[in-house]
């Protein structure tokens, strides 16, 4: 019969009257226990060469290193910044340096769930804002999980920290109502910024995706745009990368009432981009784009004027209205959500088309001038 030394291994007698006794030494490969066996004539001998296993293990084994959390905080943006936008790399640089100010020179593995909550609870006693609120949990969240995942920490301290209650009501995302869609399809005039509203308000896409479009990535007859790039501005800068998530890679159908918009922004693009202003074969900065958005939408009566980013929501909650099933709404305007990534990854393109067809039967694009 087997007897376990205080978790130290294993002790039994063989059936040659040898005592055996086994040592965990670690984990192959495929997640199974590694172990080494040790014999003694007697329980005790085979017991002392177990220690002496044991001891000799411990003293050949690295200690893991102690880290203050700026030093494991910037470890981990160092390796995870190569995976988001630069956008999103200068928004996280902030809030660590918020995070590095209260926790810096703490060491990682002391921190626990209630100095969590002290720091968020401090940040709103300081009128910061629930979204700020939140956005400093979720970055700390993944600092910790890296750090419990390498065996630095025993558990996140932030899974176990109570949530801070919201204030106020969650933000509403303005949208425009059905009949601001059909005064804008309607009355947009017949260039490119109101081809290009006109092609935001069917699509879904984002601002900066559009103003990433190049002439290649719109169909020769308009039928669908292709989403492969987007306009980034850091720190003034406007320059073209990739797009804001894994998910925003994607073929978006153009409803065929819509078509007309798709091919002209590709025919009169004045060089490599749809979008220039300036200079040549540079792409537009967003912020004159929002300039001549709010210009034109001004000029139609009955419309209220709101932001191009918008036109998204706008998309998102008419496709809804119209009975678009939520994993292929998301599955087209590229959401990085990864609760539902999974199940809208089996939607195909004849669902697709589905969908853009319901936009042109509920606002007659195809009938507009």
């Amino acid at each position: 019969m087997k007897k376990r030394l205080n978790g130290e291994g294993n002790l039994r007698k063989r059936a040659d009257g040898r005592y055996e006794g086994t040592v965990m030494i670690g984990y192959r490969e495929d997640g199974r226990r590694k172990t080494i066996s040790v014999y003694g004539k007697t329980q005790e001998e085979a017991r002392r060469k177990m220690h002496e296993a044991l001891r000799e293990l411990e003293a050949e084994t690295e200690p893991m290193p102690e880290y203050t959390f700026s030093e494991w905080a910037d470890i981990w943006f160092d390796h995870h910044c190569s995976n988001i936008t630069p956008t999103t790399q200068q928004s996280y640089r902030y809030t660590l340096t918020k995070l590095k100010e209260h926790f810096g020179d703490y060491p990682l593995m002391d921190i626990i769930p209630f100095d969590v909550e002290v720091f968020l609870k401090q940040l709103r006693e300081d009128g910061y804002s629930d979204s700020y609120l939140t956005k400093c949990r979720a970055l700390l969240y993944q600092v910790f999980h890296k750090a419990e995942a390498n065996d630095l920490i025993v558990k996140n301290p932030v899974r176990f920290a109570e949530k801070m209650r919201l204030t106020g009501p969650k933000g509403r995302k303005e949208a425009f109502a059905s009949e601001e869609v059909k005064l804008l399809l309607k009355h947009l005039p017949h260039d490119r910024i109101g081809e290009s509203i006109k092609l935001l308000l069917g699509t879904g896409m984002r601002t900066q995706e559009l103003l990433g479009l190049e002439r290649k990535h719109i169909a020769e007859d308009g039928s669908y745009v292709v989403i492969e790039q987007a306009v980034q501005q850091i720190k003034g800068t406007v320059k073209v990368g990739q797009p804001k998530s894994k998910d925003s890679f994607r073929t978006v159908p153009v409803p065929s009432g819509l078509r007309k918009c798709a091919v002209y922004l590709r025919d009169h693009a004045p060089g490599k981009y749809i979008w220039e202003v300036g200079v040549k074969d540079q792409p537009c900065n967003p912020s004159h784009f929002r300039q001549q958005f709010k210009k034109a939408i001004s000029a139609i009566e009955g419309v209220r004027v709101l932001t191009p980013h918008s036109c998204r929501h706008t998309y998102v909650s008419q496709m809804q209205a119209l009975g678009v099933d939520i994993q292929t709404i998301q599955s087209m305007v590229g959401h990085a959500d990864t609760d539902m990534t999974e199940h809208y990854l089996h939607v195909q393109s004849p669902v697709r088309q589905e969908a853009a067809k319901r936009f042109d039967e509920a606002f007659c694009v195809g009938e507009t001038e």
